[in-house]
């Protein structure tokens, strides 16, 4: 079994708690973890399985370190490749950009088989450009409204995604 990369980005922290948390999820042995923060370009040709993780910022741009990484993505041919996305956002006061980050991460990946869409079932929010067919492309998670549903939206998505990932 090959591991999983998982690749974040955080500025508070609370992504990287998060990602902590989904990685003893999915078993600590089945993953890597890299902050896009650092000089992690070159490992993404020693993955064909991916967690891409970002917040999303202002009025729905990626977390400051995502900026430059996402143009990694750009030079990795996807296809054949397993990718699930983590968004993090404020549904009250970003209301209309909840989670964008993840629509952005996705116009970059999606020639990948892309796994882990989620019910926007439980989140207040009028728009975002990470539903597609009426579901999130991956995880929304929201740690300033609703921080306490975090643990076990983790927990459930990482059993829903398992089979993908082979673990």
């Amino acid at each position: 079994m090959s591991k999983i990369g998982i690749f974040f980005g955080s500025d508070t922290g609370n992504m990287e708690d998060a990602i902590n948390l989904l990685a003893e999820n999915l078993g600590n042995d089945n993953v890597d973890i890299f902050d896009v923060s650092e000089d992690v370009a070159d490992k993404l040709k020693d993955y064909d399985k991916f967690i891409f993780a970002s917040s999303t910022w202002g009025d729905g741009e990626l977390q400051a370190d995502w900026e430059e990484f996402i143009e990694e993505l750009k030079d990795v041919d996807f296809s054949g490749k397993i990718v699930a996305i983590v968004g993090m956002g404020d549904q009250d006061s970003y209301t209309d950009t909840f989670c964008d980050s993840m629509k952005l991460i996705y116009d970059e990946v999606k020639d990948a088989k892309v796994v882990g869409a989620t019910s926007t079932d439980g989140y207040d929010f009028e728009e975002s450009q990470s539903v597609i067919d009426g579901k999130f492309i991956g995880l929304a998670l929201d740690e300033d409204n609703q921080d306490d549903l975090t643990s076990q939206r983790i927990e459930k998505w990482a059993n829903q995604i398992k089979g993908d990932f082979g673990i």
